[in-house]
């Protein structure tokens, strides 16, 4: 794959997991404290920030 290809998924990626982590700092955490759910947001790409934004945060 050449590097066209693959830096739209990269930045996509990039975005997300930021998103995912601001969102996490601003707002009230659940189920986990907040430093879990940065590890599993961090760790488990895009899992981790599609489980935070459906099960770890409560509704604004």
């Amino acid at each position: 794959m050449s590097v066209q290809a693959v830096a739209p998924l990269v930045l996509f990626v990039v975005l997300f997991v930021g998103y995912c982590l601001n969102d996490l700092r601003t707002a009230e955490a659940q189920h986990l404290p907040k430093w879990a759910w940065a590890v599993v947001i961090v760790v488990s790409v895009p899992l981790g920030g599609i489980a935070y934004l459906a099960l770890g945060r409560r509704d604004h």
